[in-house]
């Protein structure tokens, strides 16, 4: 897979992070969709939408939603999956993706929370553990940097 040197005008990213499975870090995933815009085009900006509840997009169904997605995973060029809240959708998109598109997966290290095995153990995947949201701009450079010369 070939990158290209100028990501704002053709780089396209999606960005996975929980929704039905909890938002309590919406937050730190609209901080995260800032940071990759630096690199290219987010096509799931919604994924930071303050007002998105757990409930998800009401005003859309069950099967636009997962269409919609299918072509955004077809349409970019990466996925960065913030992972710590364990997510059904984004572990669903992760698999579908992981043998076609580069994964960046964010774990952030917390007492209490310990990564899934199925992921931790994919050696597929480029895991990245942080401690604090400042820590995800040096994670995303270096991934980013690593993708322009594959």
């Amino acid at each position: 897979m070939v990158f290209i040197n100028n990501y704002n005008d053709q780089m396209k990213i999606y960005f996975a992070g929980s929704i039905r499975g909890g938002r309590d870090d919406k937050e730190l995933y609209l901080e995260i969709i800032r940071l990759l815009q630096q690199y290219g085009e987010v096509l799931t900006e919604h994924i930071g939408n303050n007002v998105l509840s757990a409930q998800g997009e009401a005003q859309h169904s069950d099967e636009f939603i997962f269409a919609r997605d299918i072509n955004f995973l077809e349409e970019c060029d990466m996925v960065v999956a913030e992972v710590t809240t364990p997510n059904l959708g984004v572990g669903y998109e992760i698999g579908r993706m992981e043998s076609r598109k580069p994964i960046l997966c964010l774990f952030r290290e917390q007492q209490d929370k310990k990564l899934s095995a199925m992921l931790a153990g994919n050696e597929s995947l480029e895991i990245k553990k942080y401690r604090n949201p400042t820590d995800i701009e040096e994670i995303l450079k270096n991934f980013m940097n690593q993708q322009k010369t594959k």
